[in-house]
């Protein structure tokens, strides 16, 4: 009688196929968080973009005057001040539309991902200028942000980079206000 001999691995061969996955898996991992990063920041430009059409349907109910006394933002969810996600939550309708995927804390913590930019309230949307007193700015709609991420979440830039929503309903990931001609 025969014996046959069951041919395995051999540690060695083992190895080299351990080896072979940690590689790839080295190399993967990587480019999935950087695909994640990239979805976050994506879907916080689409949540920019809800908000923007929540803020013009506001406006249309509003006689296209900005809202006269929201605050920038709230320290917590308990506190009851006028602020962007309290104001909008009409027209927009789900919570969530508030929150950044990227954001680990401030949702949670005060209702919003986003702050508003108070230096626009009361002003009529048709003639917005930001300023102080009578020193503007800009007069520019594509260069005055009305909403943005409260920190600077996304990919870019040594601390990370914010989102920002633009008096002309555009949504960009860096600052376009510039003083001077």
């Amino acid at each position: 009688m025969r014996m046959s001999r069951r041919r395995g691995f051999t540690l060695v061969e083992l190895l080299v196929v351990v080896v072979i996955i940690a590689a790839l898996a080295g190399i993967a991992f990587p480019l999935i968080r950087t695909g994640v990063r990239k979805s976050h920041k994506a879907t916080c430009v689409t949540h920019l973009r809800q908000i923007g059409t929540g803020l013009e349907l506001y406006l249309q109910e509003n006689f296209q005057k900005m809202p006269r006394d929201w605050q920038m933002s709230r320290g917590s969810r308990d506190e009851d001040v006028p602020v962007l996600e309290t104001g909008l939550a009409p027209y927009i309708g789900e919570d969530g539309v508030f929150e950044c995927p990227a954001d680990k804390e401030q949702f949670r913590k005060t209702g919003s991902s986003y702050a508003w930019n108070p230096l626009v309230n009361g002003e009529p949307a048709a003639d917005l200028e930001l300023g102080f007193g009578s020193f503007v700015i800009t007069d520019d709609p594509s260069r005055i942000p009305l909403v943005f991420d409260k920190e600077g979440w996304h990919p870019g830039g040594d601390g990370g980079s914010q989102n920002y929503l633009y008096a002309d309903q555009s949504v960009e990931g860096r600052v376009r206000l510039s003083v001077g001609p």
